[in-house]
């Protein structure tokens, strides 16, 4: 591997998140003073900096919602002319979202900006919109096509495009599930990602193809295949297996969706407590080509990237086994990574990395 490169790290890789963090805390105090427009019907019943909000619609029922997009995975799909799969990755990015709150997916609506409205594209795009509903069983009642051709840049020879997704869910108001009942002693259950899902690619891409100027048909034995076939695998969707637990009264505390930030999604918990881990699973190959290339230190990779763990449980240790039982019955890999302790303040701690992450639930 070439040594002459600097470690690479995300901003630089023109995701600055401490700016996005600023800016956010600007935005939100006006953003939620719309909380108090509305009391009853349509009144907010969580803090902004969870996965997903909620509304109350009556009879003690809640509307989850969450919306998010794909990023810059279009830009791999565009470089590699491939666009079925993509759809995939809209819908788990919101669905896995809504059902950190307790909330079971129903529907969602979808947002496609295109350059051009090609009708081959566009059918390649909803096959995977259609492939990601049938995982997550979502319907997608609507959504909107915006031909915006003069703000979108795109890759040479590929589909100018952006694709953001808009998922709704239902929970009853007094099952919100948002870590508000830990106690020391609980467990944290990590569900395994099947790669690098749909985060971190700016930086990616940054270290493979202009770093290293690697193309993407280049073979990696330890990949199994191209590096574009393994940056374009689509988000594993946990829908399923989650909503199997909950269903079947498995006494579930907290639901982490491991994205964006890496482990410090961790923090997204309502009880002062801390969590340790003490326990990483062997992260997938392409986590290690990452760090190597790009020479990257484990605290960026383990806020940056999934390393792994796609999604996290806490629940207690009597549920453990139930926890894991059914995600493998869904053909996910699961490990217990660690547990909770007292702490005045949310705070995680990864032992083996020597990183401690504490952190405001605003984001």
């Amino acid at each position: 591997m070439d040594s002459s490169n600097q470690g690479v790290t995300y901003a630089e890789a023109g995701v600055d998140s401490a700016k996005v963090e600023t800016a956010l805390k600007e935005m939100l105090t006006w953003i939620t003073k719309s909380f108090n427009l509305r009391r009853g019907i349509g009144e907010v019943k969580l803090n902004i900096g969870y996965y997903a909000n909620i509304i109350d619609i009556g009879n003690g029922m809640g509307l989850a919602l969450s919306t998010d997009s794909v990023g810059t995975k279009v830009l791999i799909a565009q470089m590699m002319n491939k666009y079925d799969t993509i759809g995939i990755d809209c819908v788990a990015m919101s669905v896995n979202d809504i059902i950190c709150v307790g909330a079971e997916p129903i529907t969602m609506l979808d947002y496609i900006a295109v350059a051009e409205a090609a009708p081959d594209f566009m059918e390649d795009l909803a096959k995977g919109l259609y492939r990601g509903a049938e995982l997550a069983n979502v319907t997608i009642a609507g959504g909107e096509i915006a031909q915006v051709g003069e703000i979108l840049r795109g890759t040479p020879n590929g589909h100018a495009f952006d694709l953001v997704g808009m998922s709704i869910g239902t929970v009853p108001l007094d099952k919100i599930i948002i870590g508000e009942d830990l106690e020391e002693g609980d467990v944290i259950i990590g569900l395994a990602s099947n790669g690098i899902h749909s985060n971190g690619l700016s930086l990616a891409r940054k270290i493979f193809f202009e770093q290293q100027g690697f193309s993407l048909d280049k073979y990696f034995p330890e990949l199994g295949r191209t590096i574009g076939e393994e940056l374009l695998e689509p988000t594993h969707i946990y829908v399923s297996e989650i909503m199997e637990m909950l269903k079947g009264g498995v006494k579930i505390k907290a639901l982490f969706n491991i994205t964006g930030d890496g482990l410090l999604n961790l923090l997204r918990f309502a009880s002062p407590m801390g969590l340790i881990v003490n326990h990483l699973r062997q992260p997938q190959p392409i986590f290690k080509l990452i760090q190597e290339y790009g020479k990257i230190s484990d605290e960026e990779m383990y806020t940056v990237f999934n390393m792994g763990i796609g999604f996290c449980v806490i629940a207690g240790k009597s549920e453990v086994g139930k926890v894991k039982a059914l995600a493998g019955k869904h053909g996910v890999e699961s490990c217990e990574m660690g547990y909770v302790v007292k702490e005045p303040e949310n705070t995680v701690i990864v032992e083996s990395k020597g990183l401690v992450f504490k952190e405001t639930k605003n984001s």
